[in-house]
């Protein structure tokens, strides 16, 4: 329920969209409850200082994350989207042969 107790000392912040698809009817909801838990460069401050920032994709700016966490040199967001390809890219050829 603390979400800087939550990330105290973390090596890896990682967060997701707070409504998923099919559930946008909840998203008002949703954004109000889990605003205390956005990542932002006050909550990431309270983990390690080498701590990495990862979400899956796509991240909505502003709501559970901020533009600037997004952007920092902790972000390893766009890395782990990348990764995250060429492994569904290998799994559909294995699945193929």
């Amino acid at each position: 329920h603390d979400p800087a107790a939550g990330v105290k000392n973390a090596d890896v912040v990682y967060t997701d969209v707070w409504t998923s698809m099919g559930c946008e009817s909840e998203a008002e909801e949703r954004n109000s409850i889990f605003s205390s838990y956005q990542v932002n460069q006050k909550l990431l401050g309270e983990a390690r200082a080498d701590a990495l920032f990862m979400h899956c994709l796509p991240a909505k700016r502003g709501l559970e994350v901020t533009d600037e966490v997004m952007e920092s040199v902790q972000s390893i967001a766009f890395d782990q989207a990348e990764n995250r390809l060429h492994v569904q890219k290998a799994l559909l050829l294995m699945m193929l042969q």
